[in-house]
């Protein structure tokens, strides 16, 4: 399939959702009414970094791509809007429109509109997205910066479940398909995100990169210590408390929340209670017999 007739059939194959596109595909640039507050991230995904042809379908290369940019804004409580998609597609790629209906079932599923793109060719395959999100106000979102002493920790869903799929995928067993599914198809937590901030929270991240990395985050950016029991943190059967520290690709929401809003968050969206935030400077991850050290999650070499 040629460059123009590409671009052709990706224009046909997605759909305008959003409500505030005056222009997007088939002009030079997208033009959308705005909101008081943009909310908006990049992403990039990289054959053998990322993910591997070996055992990630197109369709599902698509979804994923989507996905890690999304949930971005899901950790900063934002609207989702647009998503701008390049691609670098290699010669040997036979259905490279497959990317992009992967990309276009979960916006689907997530009321998003893929609004533009570029396609080149290149040696490798690479998917960059950009998404913009939407907020009226800016008390509507929640940084990393939020956390205070005396807040407690806590989790949307299971973590270490990805990665324990991408062994089984990695070993070329059949496995648990929830485990596979978890890697493969990874569900942001956008409706989750905003109920969260709209419930009090005062610091927000996406579990991208694992725990053991990205609590890490929180506690720089608030100038505080983060307390995090291993034992309490939820995972799937099978995985230990400390696969379930280092394991990335989850994107769930790790949340600080102040005493007072505990019950409100726990009632707006599904929570496990892992830890608390104290003075000082740090991540600091408990086990049975105390601090444990050397965890860590993924890290870009």
């Amino acid at each position: 399939m040629g460059e123009l007739e590409l671009i052709a059939a990706i224009e046909t194959a997605l759909a305008d959702r959003s409500g505030r596109l005056v222009r997007w595909i088939g002009d030079d640039a997208a033009v959308t009414r705005a909101r008081p507050y943009a909310v908006t991230s990049i992403d990039t995904l990289v054959d053998g970094v990322h993910f591997r042809r070996a055992t990630h379908a197109p369709r599902d290369i698509g979804w994923k791509a989507l996905a890690t940019a999304l949930s971005d804004l899901a950790a900063m409580g934002g609207d989702a809007g647009e998503a701008y998609v390049s691609v670098v597609l290699p010669g040997d790629l036979d259905e490279p429109l497959e990317l992009v209906r992967g990309m276009e079932e979960l916006a689907g599923d997530y009321g998003v509109t893929i609004a533009g793109g570029d396609v080149v060719r290149g040696p490798v395959l690479v998917l960059t997205v950009a998404v913009t999100g939407w907020a009226d106000a800016e008390a509507e979102l929640v940084g990393r910066d939020g956390a205070r002493p005396g807040d407690l920790v806590a989790v949307t869903g299971e973590l270490g479940g990805s990665e324990a799929g991408r062994r089984l995928l990695e070993a070329g067993e059949a496995g648990t398909p929830e485990l596979v599914a978890r890697h493969i198809r990874p569900r942001p937590r956008l409706a989750e995100g905003r109920a969260l901030a709209a419930a009090g929270v005062s610091a927000m991240i996406d579990l991208s990169d694992g725990l053991a990395t990205d609590a890490g985050h929180v506690a720089a950016r608030s100038g505080v210590e983060l307390r995090v029991r291993l034992e309490d943190v939820p995972r799937p059967a099978g995985v230990t408390p400390e696969e379930a520290a280092t394991g990335g690709d989850d994107y769930e929401l790790l949340v600080t929340v102040p005493p007072a809003s505990r019950e409100t968050a726990a009632a707006a969206v599904p929570l496990t209670w892992i830890g608390e935030v104290s003075a000082g400077g740090g991540l600091v991850l408990l086990g049975p017999e105390g601090p444990v050290r050397g965890l860590r999650g993924y890290e870009h070499p």
